[in-house]
């Protein structure tokens, strides 16, 4: 340890504080929604440029072997926000409608009492901001928590609890966290940003349509919303730069999911965020992985992930070695901050720092998923998975079918190994099913709107 480092620990034991200000790191985290794998110039995307993340990433790390926890939008940024897998909080699917979550088997919100990333680290003397996406509750429930209630000391957002709530317009999402930046350069921060892009309605603005009008009519708005989340990445960086805390600041960038799947031509209202065009113009890419958004194939829950941190970060590298997953930020993030997470609180995921910094890595706990009941579709049927060590197992009991990959030597899932490895499956199995028998059976009544007065199948807003 350094003379320095010393001095702080020494200061630490009497001011009840466990990491001194001056050498918390902020923390900046981007997530990006229903970006595909290969929508990436780095990943060979076949249309769209992102020259910003693309050197975002030879600044620091390219890592491909990392998923989230669940393939829509709620339940995995329910993992990032509490460490824990979404079927712990019964976050099974997105926050929707009351009659949708009654089916689901769901609360209508997130629990802000469960332990919440925003808040051990503003407990450990961060300035917090969440700006972009909520969707942690939906503007279906007029009752709902506010960002406040997870922690933030400031928020932007859209995809808030009550259409009669102000929603901040999507386009304001990234200057909104600069603005943030600059007031707090002082002071140790976090900020979540969660673009809208590429979710629907997509607002592709002009300038970026004339720069892709040599493609195609999808392609072009596509290749146009993904510029526009990159530039707001660019403006992100440019910022830390600016104010000089780039060398002292952790950005990373990744995706809730997959690519959307590409639907017919018409327009798509949102009542949080406006009328704009559908997902005829959602061609997102997958890098060649099978599945996407909805599926717990490769190409619906490995999506990009990018870190960079001058000095700590070795900048130029790609790693498809370290198995990194969602619930992992909020130990790792806890960790950098010098946090003491709550009593009694078991995160499902692991400090990743030592792979942050170019280390070896080896994962030692297994990753679950649970996705929405048995379905009989090429890439949906999948109900249940587990990776765990090289093996990955894909199940659905209901159907009678499982799928086992190695991801080792079969990085995009294309040969399913059940048959030849009947004992890997049975054990993996029963992996699931252990971990089935921990989580909760129904959703906390704290989280359940008034309207759950109202008869089964109301749709009232």
């Amino acid at each position: 340890m350094t003379r320095a480092g010393i001095l702080l620990a020494f200061a630490a034991l009497f001011s009840g504080v466990s990491v001194r200000a001056a050498e918390q790191p902020n923390i900046i985290f981007i997530f990006a929604d229903d970006w595909g794998y290969g929508d990436l110039g780095i990943h060979g995307s076949d249309f769209c440029e992102t020259p910003r993340l693309d050197r975002m990433a030879k600044q620091g790390i390219d890592f491909q072997n990392f998923t989230v926890d669940h393939p829509v939008c709620s339940p995995s940024r329910t993992a990032v926000m509490t460490g824990q897998f979404p079927a712990r909080h019964s976050v099974h699917q997105h926050f929707a409608t009351i009659a949708h979550h009654r089916r689901a088997g769901m609360p209508d919100w997130l629990d802000p009492q469960a332990p919440m990333l925003p808040r051990i680290l503003r407990d450990a003397g961060y300035a917090t901001a969440h700006f972009g996406k909520w969707h942690l509750c939906n503007d279906q429930v007029p009752d709902g928590p506010m960002p406040p209630a997870y922690g933030y000391d400031e928020f932007g957002a859209f995809n808030l609890p009550s259409a009669a709530t102000e929603q901040m317009p999507t386009a304001e999402t990234c200057s909104r966290a600069v603005d943030f930046i600059k007031r707090h350069k002082d002071r140790p921060f976090f900020v979540n940003l969660w673009l809208h892009e590429t979710h629907t309605p997509h607002y592709p603005l002009e300038k970026h349509l004339k720069q892709f009008e040599h493609l195609n009519e999808q392609q072009q708005v596509y290749a146009a919303v993904v510029a526009e989340a990159d530039a707001g990445v660019g403006s992100v960086l440019d910022a830390l730069k600016e104010c000089g805390i780039d060398e002292n600041t952790l950005v990373i960038f990744s995706s809730d999911n997959g690519p959307e799947r590409t639907g017919k031509k018409k327009e798509q209202d949102d009542v949080s965020t406006g009328p704009g065009l559908g997902s005829f113009y959602s061609v997102g890419e997958t890098g060649k992985l099978k599945g996407r958004k909805r599926s717990l194939y490769a190409g619906g829950v490995r999506v990009p992930f990018i870190a960079r941190w001058p000095g700590v970060v070795p900048s130029g590298k790609t790693d498809r070695d370290s198995v990194l997953t969602a619930v992992d930020l909020l130990p790792t993030f806890a960790t950098l901050a010098g946090a003491t997470l709550p009593d009694g609180y078991q995160p499902d995921g692991i400090n990743i720092m030592s792979a942050l910094k170019g280390e070896s890595f080896q994962r030692g706990l297994p990753i679950f998923w649970e996705w929405a009941p048995a379905r009989n579709h090429p890439e949906m049927w999948p109900h249940q998975g587990i990776r765990d060590g090289k093996w990955k197992l894909l199940l659905n009991k209901k159907l009678g079918r499982a799928e086992l990959y190695d991801i080792d030597t079969d990085w995009a899932e294309t040969s399913d190994l059940s048959q030849a490895h009947p004992e890997t499956v049975d054990q993996l199995t029963q992996q699931i099913d252990a971990w089935k028998k921990t989580l909760p059976t129904n959703p906390p009544e704290s989280c359940f709107s008034k309207l759950r007065s109202e008869p089964a199948g109301s749709t009232s807003k």
